[in-house]
């Protein structure tokens, strides 16, 4: 239960940055405020690491390094695919193979959830899809590249959720430390070859902070979740992160949801109960 409920909190919070990183978006370089963003959270990563400092072992900062190469060719790669227009593809495609490839690995590496958590694992993933579906795209046809990037995107988001999930519980918040480092890194090398520049308008500084530090308080989160839980359950309610991103966006710019999303809010839901049981 205590692990359900860090895991919905960590998809709360990475959904509301999500939400602020798109409003930055919206007026800046996608990856200057990716690159931004993650310099910007910095502290609250330092403040995770004071209150759970933990034990530093050499193979949980290589486990941490590498997710955090993961997550940004993710990003990446998903910007790519939405640059495309084909949102209403892209963006199911990635949410939900981000929480099936955990799903997958768990049942291979750890022991079988309970009959009734993984029907409400099946139900989060479902749940993903649905909320993450947008209008359909104006051509009609999406290509194959675009279904690529999607389903490239959406392992790598798989693979951070699984080797974080790796790390020893007794390593604290360090191997975070090793993903935003390698992530930091390799999101300046991509700034430096594209000739991207990273400054912003300040009007957008607010977002980016707030997603910055909302990102690092999610991953914390899931950290914490994926040491207490199975992967198997853990990771698919982490993932249910776009249910976040919609609310805000129907509370705040008063956007139209769509009766398929309400749907998989509703299914959302039964997944949070179900494993919670």
């Amino acid at each position: 239960m205590f692990a359900i409920a860090l895991a919905a909190l960590s998809a709360l919070v990475w959904g509301s940055a999500d939400y602020c990183g798109g409003r930055a978006s919206q007026r800046g370089s996608a990856l200057s405020v990716t690159v931004v963003s993650q310099l910007l959270g910095l502290p609250m990563l330092a403040l995770c690491v004071v209150v759970l400092p933990g034990t530093i072992y050499g193979q949980d900062l290589l486990w941490g390094a590498a997710a955090g190469v993961a997550g940004v060719i993710g990003i990446v790669l998903l910007y790519q695919s939405l640059s495309t227009g084909a949102m209403a593809v892209a963006a199911p495609i990635t949410a939900v193979t981000g929480a099936l490839v955990p799903m997958s690995i768990g049942l291979i590496t750890e022991a079988t959830p309970s009959t009734v958590a993984l029907i409400g694992a099946g139900c989060a993933v479902v749940a993903i899809g649905l909320v993450s579906l947008g209008p359909a795209p104006s051509g009609g046809r999406v290509s194959v590249r675009v279904v690529g990037l999607a389903l490239a995107s959406g392992a790598l988001f798989g693979v951070f959720f699984s080797l974080l999930a790796q790390t020893h519980d007794g390593s604290g918040m360090w191997p975070l430390v090793a993903a935003r480092g390698a992530s930091v890194l390799l999101g300046l090398t991509l700034i430096v070859r594209s000739r991207t520049s990273l400054i912003l308008p300040r009007s957008v500084l607010p977002w980016v902070a707030l997603a910055g530090i909302g990102d690092i308080a999610a991953n914390a989160l899931y950290l914490l979740a994926a040491r207490e839980g199975l992967l198997t359950v853990v990771a698919p309610i982490a993932a249910l992160y776009p249910v976040s991103t919609v609310l805000l966006a129907l509370t705040l710019d008063r956007e139209r949801v769509r009766v398929v999303q309400l749907l998989g809010l509703g299914l959302a839901a039964t997944a949070l109960v179900l494993t919670a049981v």
